[in-house]
């Protein structure tokens, strides 16, 4: 397993961690602030409740929606296992998170099939 794997999943892998902790925090303090709970309404009104608010959500589901496409693509032409977890923390965690944490257990998975003998076409450029 070459080192430079290990390397960038630690660092997806802290991503991850981090696309977790910090949403939650603000959905946290939204509910605290606008609750009882979670209102989903409310925060998608504030979510486009100014051009900038609504550049970034706009641009979040533009992007999210071709990385989900991906996502799927790719677990299935690695024949990955647990896919519906990535998906499901999508929409119950953070996408935040759900995106790092796919590009750890891809990487992990790499390093399965590498240590299987197993070469998997990845074109990178300038290697």
């Amino acid at each position: 397993m070459p080192s430079s794997r290990r390397l960038i999943s630690f660092v997806y892998f802290s991503l991850a961690i981090l696309g977790a902790i910090l949403p939650t925090l603000s959905n946290i303090e939204f509910a605290q602030t606008y609750g009882p709970g979670f209102d989903i309404n409310k925060f998608i009104l504030l979510a486009n409740i100014n051009p900038a608010a609504e550049s970034l959500s706009r641009d979040l589901m533009v992007g999210a929606s071709a990385i989900i496409i991906w996502i799927v693509t790719e677990a299935r032409r690695l024949k990955m296992k647990n896919l519906w977890i990535v998906l499901l923390s999508t929409f119950t965690i953070a996408f935040a998170f759900a995106a790092p944490l796919f590009l750890f257990l891809r990487e992990r998975r790499l390093m399965e099939l590498e240590k299987e003998g197993i070469l998997v076409d990845i074109r990178i450029i300038d290697q």
